[in-house]
């Protein structure tokens, strides 16, 4: 993977429509704003396959034994005490 070419905002504000396709072809684009990272023109897929990387399923297991060895009879306590 090639790192990705950083430019200024200014610079990206002029450069827009050639960023837009270099991200459409895969290439990612970081944007600075006085030299410290900004934002990043990545392409569509790539940013809908990070999104849904980590979602939940990042956290299954995280919770094993929280609720006890039942959770449905941790939760029904939980309601009778309000009855």
């Amino acid at each position: 993977m090639t790192s990705p070419r950083s430019l200024g905002l200014e610079q990206a504000r002029a450069r827009l429509p050639a960023i837009a396709a270099l991200a459409n072809s895969g290439k990612t684009s970081v944007i600075t704003r006085h030299g410290k990272p900004y934002a990043a023109i990545v392409s569509v897929e790539m940013a809908l396959a990070k999104r849904s990387a980590g979602q939940l399923l990042g956290l299954r297991g995280s919770g094993k034994g929280l609720w006890g060895k039942s959770a449905g009879t941790f939760v029904r306590t939980l309601r009778d005490e309000w009855r």
